[in-house]
């Protein structure tokens, strides 16, 4: 019988491996096959990474750089309110990347990126990245080919930099359906209480929905290393995606080997009064 693989080797994209989004199911559920048999282990990856920030917080010799991307509707707040929300916030920080500034244009598409990664003992969550840089500005052709073709390879470079100076990298792509999608759009127009979450631009961008899945093969095939891998994550059940991703991190966490710092004072000499 063969051994089964872990959530990471499960979904990670290894080096040099050509994607086609096509051959990833985004409703896959594992061994699971509903929320609630999922709930228990859910829970428990919750508990322990938990523990395990304290202990990154309290070792401060590496920091943890998680990534999200997906399409619109993919999941990604979701993701950060389930799966991230029960982290310390002294220690896990999420940074939003919208569209850059006028100060951020007049730099190189990596510094306002580079200002937000996490310090050592401390979680960071992109919401959207630099890879928006190889996404939308492609796809929109914001940017000539000559420019943005060239920030696979700066992208690769950046995050060796990042991952030889204690920034562990781990990227995930919140796989959906184009039907999902729109399932996920038209209960933001039927729900007034997320009617705030839809705007007309969301139906403009399900037009280039092609040109974003090609962009998003590039990007994974090019940018997934064994420094900053990606993760396709299978999204269309919101359930299955937390979980994955939460194991993932675990998986992470603790093949870090971590361990507490010796107190700095002979803790058997203080005498508390």
């Amino acid at each position: 019988m063969a051994e089964q693989k872990s959530m990471s080797e499960r979904y990670r994209v290894e080096p040099g491996q050509k994607v086609k989004l096509s051959k990833w199911d985004p409703a896959e559920t594992g061994e699971f096959d509903s929320k609630g048999k999922a709930r228990k282990a859910m829970q428990n990856n919750l508990k322990r990474l938990a523990k395990l920030e304290y202990l990154l917080y309290a070792e401060s010799k590496r920091s943890v750089l998680i990534v999200l991307q997906a399409m619109d509707a993919g999941g990604k707040d979701g993701t950060i309110r389930h799966v991230m929300g029960p982290l310390n916030p002294q220690s896990c920080r999420v940074t939003s990347f919208k569209a850059p500034s006028a100060e951020e244009l007049s730099r190189d598409f990596l510094w306002r990126i580079h200002k937000a990664v996490p310090a050592k003992g401390e979680i960071g969550i992109f919401n959207r990245s630099h890879y928006e840089d190889v996404l939308i500005v492609r796809v929109k052709k914001l940017v000539e080919k000559a420019v943005w073709s060239k920030r696979y390879r700066q992208i690769n470079d950046f995050e060796r930099l990042l991952s030889e100076n204690g920034v562990h990298i781990l990227k995930f792509f919140l796989h959906i359906s184009k039907d999902e999608q729109l399932k996920r759009l038209q209960s933001r127009l039927d729900d007034p209480d997320k009617n705030w979450k839809i705007t007309p631009a969301d139906a403009e961008e399900r037009q280039y929905w092609d040109d974003y899945v090609a962009a998003y093969e590039d990007a994974l095939t090019q940018c997934s290393t064994s420094y900053a891998p990606w993760h396709i994550i299978p999204a269309d059940a919101k359930w299955y995606r937390n979980l994955a991703i939460s194991e993932i991190l675990v998986e992470a966490f603790e093949g870090f080997g971590m361990q507490f710092p010796k107190p700095a004072a002979d803790v058997a000499s203080i005498k508390l009064k």
